[in-house]
């Protein structure tokens, strides 16, 4: 064995030592330092069911357990100041190792008894998942709950709503914030529904064909918080599914946070006028004193980018990959803890940004209240006449153009005017077309009619306050 592999988890079999420049350059202690936490947890746990078969007794394992808690209270989890305290660490395994040894002395080289790293990095990995994900749903929660605080004070303030960047119909604001409730509670349900898909452990897989020592795998998976242990070794030891999962769930998070930034950033515009953005989330020109730049909306949808490009490496990276593990999996680490550092960060300003915006309530109502976005309301009061729609249709996009070219919107028509495209038009008319009568016709489960939004925002309340 060469001298300069004394210290290696695998030194042993080899005689020569590594190249210098290959062995800095393959070490993964540089990034998954983080994962620290992690790693002593599941080293207790795998403390836990090597007693239990014998090889350690109470006081081993309790000497044990108490090091491990060493190794993580006395580590400043900085990462410069980690890595640069043990440049003899290959990975945070082997960091962990060599810190336990310093504190119960040999003893810390039975805890390898009876696992490998390749199950040691899959647990770990699953458990940094399981927080990421456990920290993304609070985030997620507290930015819900300020959408939907927004959406009752807005009451029944207006707004146009979009078809094609045209505006289509008038909506109540809290209709629109609720849109993006709803894109959330779905993102929500994806990262519930990964977490529970990813909950089992990987400690008794062993390298790759299971443990040869007769572990009760179940000690770990319990003493861990998992629903049960792993039922192959083969894929326990190579599964990267569930950061996969994590990875595109907050892909498809961080394109809904997107549409939401791209949307206060158009209406923030002169040419919208729609929104005041909080001064405390925006900056200045350096050049134009005037300007107020959006540059919390633009940043968030840049990073999304990052999102889409973590899960992208990923799929990338796993796609043609054999069983089982290898050492390309360690490439997949630093995109998990990117997208898990992005999300905290989009997370961490989204609900006080939400709480702070000021909409202009007069200008949005005015913007809803012309350019004949009451005309499929109209278009409705001749179908309830008994007008086949598609001939209602019709008469209302006549009146449109005559009021086009008279410069007067559908309610300014006289009826004489009006009966000239249709007998069916009464005075009744003129009352089926108001702003309130647009918005109230619109009375399904899901539509923009007052009550319907109401109790939307009410029932959005109640699925909050479940949760908690």
């Amino acid at each position: 064995m060469s001298q300069e592999n004394a210290t290696k988890m695998w030194s042993g079999r080899f005689g020569e030592p590594l190249n210098k420049r290959f062995e800095e350059w393959q070490r993964s202690f540089p990034f998954d330092w983080r994962l620290l936490p992690q790693e002593v947890a599941a080293s207790k746990a795998h403390a836990h069911a090597i007693a239990a078969a014998g090889i350690l007794d109470s006081t081993e394992l309790q000497t044990m357990l108490e090091g491990l808690d060493r190794v993580l209270a006395e580590i400043e989890l900085d990462g410069p100041k980690v890595v640069a305290s043990a440049p003899e660490a290959e990975d945070i395994h082997h960091f962990t190792e060599l810190q336990l040894t310093k504190f119960v002395g040999n003893l810390a080289l039975k805890l390898h008894t009876g696992r490998s790293r390749n199950e040691q990095i899959a647990t770990d990995m699953r458990l940094f998942v399981r927080d990421a994900i456990d920290a993304t749903l609070e985030g997620l929660h507290h930015w819900i709950s300020a959408l939907v605080a927004l959406a009752e004070q807005s009451g029944e303030s207006v707004m146009p709503s979009y078809t094609h960047l045209q505006r289509a119909e008038p909506v109540l604001i809290a209709h629109w914030l609720l849109a993006y409730v709803s894109m959330l509670e779905r993102d929500a349900s994806r990262f519930r529904d990964a977490r529970k898909r990813m909950n089992l452990c990987p400690l008794g897989s062993g390298a790759i064909a299971g443990a040869t020592l007769a572990l009760d795998r179940t000690i770990a998976a319990r003493e861990l918080g998992f629903d049960a242990p792993t039922p192959n070794s083969m894929d326990a030891t190579s599964d990267r599914d569930f950061a996969l999962e994590f990875t595109q769930a907050a892909t498809v998070l961080g394109l809904h946070i997107s549409r939401f930034a791209e949307e206060l950033t158009l209406h923030a515009t002169a040419e919208f006028g729609f929104l005041d953005l909080p001064e405390a989330f925006s900056t200045g020109s350096s050049a134009m004193p005037q300007k107020k730049n959006p540059d919390l909306t633009e940043l968030i949808r840049g990073k999304s980018a990052r999102l889409v490009g973590s899960a992208t490496a990923l799929a990338m990276l796993i796609k043609g990959l054999p069983l089982a593990y290898n050492k390309d999996l360690q490439e997949g680490q630093e995109p998990v803890f990117d997208a898990a550092d992005t999300l905290a960060g989009m997370l961490s300003v989204l609900p006080d940004f939400t709480r702070a915006l000021k909409f202009r309530a007069d200008r949005m109502k005015t913007a809803a209240d012309s350019g004949y976005l009451n005309a499929m309301a109209a278009a409705t009061y001749l179908s309830n006449k008994g007008v086949p729609f598609r001939k209602a249709h019709e008469k209302i996009g006549n009146a449109v153009r005559f009021g086009l070219e008279t410069g007067r919107e559908l309610g300014q028509l006289t009826l004489d005017e009006l009966k000239a495209f249709g007998d069916e038009f009464g005075e009744d008319f003129y009352a089926s077309i108001t702003l309130e009568a647009t918005l109230d016709c619109h009375d399904v489960i899901g539509g923009t009619a007052r009550n319907r939004v109401t109790e939307a925002v009410q029932a959005a309340r109640a699925r909050l306050e479940g949760i908690n």
